[in-house]
């Protein structure tokens, strides 16, 4: 009977050690988010926004940590150095989960190395141009690109962004022969569009929304399913008669691979429950942004259907940036 006693007590010291049932009182220390861009974009506003309210909900401090550079290498290296435990994440957008394995040979990071975790935002592409363009329509600029293959250049916020293969789709798609004019982000594209530089560009309704409502530059059409409420009289690509030409910047929230699915799903819920935030969705909403807040079996599912869709358009235009 001691003898049971004691191996009853040694089995309950094991388990009152054991990681996974100390993972599941996660969190019980401060969370580092880690932004695989510069303070002051849309990933940057849409990472702080969401681990605010999360940190609220949760009880627990969140920390966001800027970690540019090496197309989100950096911050997924920095992330997985600190273990699969839940306490470093990032977010991710489809850039880093579906473009880059594709785009570049000598990528060092795989996206196996990332769980995902919940889509948190999706930013629609658009198609835009100068004030006071030649073009007055979508249409316009279809015609006219058709008449006349190669003369016409249109910017982007760089090569192997949302906003350059959402142009290579329309090009693909349209039959057009257009110059693409990589920029360094959206919002110097959008100077340049507005100035006059370029006369048409591909960007993303958050970083237009405050050029289009300035009269800076003028949307021509969007590609998304259906219209976005905040432009009812912007036409979708599919109303073009361009069907499937749709394209947005999906932004989500992932942690290192092997993350216990317990900690997985604390995280899931309590981003969910951020984004059905009124506060937080109104942000998004007035940032451009669509709120979302997923299932990570939602998440996972889209981001198996972009890789089909993106992977074949970008081995069929032979597209590599390395």
């Amino acid at each position: 009977m001691k003898i049971a006693l004691i191996a009853l007590a040694a089995l309950a010291g094991v388990a009152a050690s054991s990681p996974v049932l100390a993972q599941s009182a996660w969190p019980t220390k401060q969370i580092r988010w880690v932004v695989p861009y510069p303070a002051g974009g849309g990933s940057d506003f849409m990472a702080r926004t969401v681990a605010a309210q999360m940190a609220t909900d949760l009880g627990q401090s969140i920390v966001v940590d800027n970690k540019p550079g090496g197309n989100g290498a950096i911050a997924v290296q920095d992330i997985l150095r600190g273990g699969p435990d839940g306490y470093a994440v990032m977010n991710a957008d489809n850039g880093h989960m579906v473009f880059n394995p594709v785009l570049y040979k000598s990528l060092t990071y795989k996206v196996s190395d990332l769980a995902p975790v919940s889509l948190i935002g999706r930013v629609p592409m658009m198609l835009v141009t100068t004030p006071g363009s030649e073009f007055k329509s979508a249409k316009d600029v279809i015609a006219k690109a058709k008449a006349n293959p190669g003369k016409y250049s249109v910017a982007s916020a760089g090569s192997g962004s949302p906003h350059h293969l959402a142009l290579e789709l329309f090009k693909q798609t349209a039959g057009l022969h257009l110059v693409h004019i990589p920029y360094r982000g959206a919002a110097p594209s959008l100077a340049d569009i507005a100035g006059g530089q370029v006369t048409l560009g591909i960007s993303d309704f958050a970083a237009a929304a405050g050029f289009i409502k300035g009269g800076k530059v003028t949307p021509l059409a969007v590609f998304t399913p259906q219209r976005i409420p905040q432009l009812p009289d912007v036409p979708t690509m599919n109303e073009l008669g361009l069907k499937g030409v749709e394209a947005a910047a999906l932004v989500g929230l992932v942690a290192p691979a092997g993350t216990p699915a317990d900690v997985i799903s604390k995280m899931q819920q309590a981003a969910a429950k951020a984004m059905q935030n009124p506060t937080v969705s109104k942000k998004f909403t007035d940032f451009g942004v669509e709120p979302v807040g997923s299932t990570t079996a939602d998440y996972t599912a889209l981001l198996g259907r972009e890789n089909t869709r993106w992977h074949k358009l970008i081995r069929d235009l032979k597209i590599q940036l390395d």
